[in-house]
């Protein structure tokens, strides 16, 4: 018994020492059919309440959801307009943007940060007459001018207006040669990693995520970057053929174990990922789950989010 209560101690000792950079609260976490649980992360600090939204699929829901957990403060209306300060989009498919296209007639002017395909998906297809109305500032007249698009370029920080964090986009790839992408978001001198969907570099045909592992893993290495959030799509009985730009439990293992080569074993031990994108059909999250944490060689620190349950992260 003394012995459990010493590790007990001296985990809570080193949560208690770690800083506290970044508090998340999630919106929506799967990747289909819920359309009311949608990806949908708000990043802020533990000691502010202001955000930056990572993708946008669900809005409205897990605002009101976060509310009831008190996870958020105020109301639906205060929360959106003026506690998100912007949106960074990963790419342009509909559960990654669909709330921010709904709710964009009663939200205030704020930034979508995105890279240049995804702006002009957004610029080109969503808000236009035929589909929606033009809120933004670029494209199909009328423009009502509600939204600045910001143009990621990737390995170029720019800051996030209103909020503390600064963003650098990176190209993923999402069923080749279809771009989604990444986002590195610095708060001071430290980091949170998201990926929108992505598929595996072997399956992929694709360098980008190890282009990606390879800038990060500096950071790793000198504790910058603590939390990556990533995709896990399909339980591993999912056939590679029928990914559709998506991993697998086994292909993040995979993934990650590239990123190991780069950082050390040691440096991956105490690293959180965040498991994002699991679609809901049948058990397929609990799967998901069972294989990631029964598959777990690199002593990743797994995280499994809730809608409207707030993560607080070093």
């Amino acid at each position: 018994m003394k012995k459990i209560t010493l590790s007990l101690f001296v985990f809570l000792v080193h949560m208690t020492c770690q800083a506290q950079n970044f508090s998340l609260v999630p919106l929506g976490i799967y990747g289909g059919e819920q359309e009311d649980n949608l990806s949908s992360y708000l990043v802020g600090t533990p000691e502010d309440s202001t955000f930056i939204c990572l993708d946008a699929g669900t809005v409205n829901t897990g605002i009101r959801k976060a509310i009831q957990l008190k996870s958020l403060h105020g109301t639906t209306e205060t929360v959106l307009r003026d506690q998100i300060k912007g949106y960074f989009v990963s790419h342009g498919h509909l559960d990654h943007l669909a709330g921010l296209i709904i709710n964009s007639p009663a939200d205030s002017k704020k930034d979508i940060y995105a890279m240049s395909p995804v702006l002009q998906i957004m610029q080109n297809h969503y808000f236009i007459n035929d589909t929606w109305i033009n809120f933004a500032d670029q494209g199909q007249k009328p423009i009502l001018g509600k939204y600045h698009y910001n143009e990621l370029r990737e390995g170029k920080e720019i800051p996030a207006s209103q909020t503390p964090f600064y963003l650098t986009a990176y190209e993923l790839s999402h069923v080749n040669p279809y771009k989604s992408s990444a986002v590195l978001v610095r708060n001071n001198t430290h980091y949170l990693l998201y990926l929108g969907d992505t598929g595996a570099d072997r399956i992929e045909n694709s360098d980008r995520l190890n282009n990606l592992w390879t800038t990060i893993a500096p950071l790793v290495r000198k504790k910058q970057l603590h939390t990556i959030l990533i995709e896990v799509s399909f339980p591993n009985s999912q056939p590679e053929k029928q990914l559709f730009g998506h991993l697998t439990p086994n292909l993040l293992v995979e993934e990650l174990e590239k990123l190991k080569e780069k950082t050390g074993q040691k440096n991956l031990e105490n690293l959180h990922v965040v498991v994002t994108h699991r679609k809901p059909t049948g058990d397929n999250p609990e799967i998901i789950k069972k294989e990631l944490l029964d598959n777990n060689p690199l002593k990743i620190q797994y995280i499994f989010p809730e809608q409207g349950k707030k993560i607080i992260l070093p």
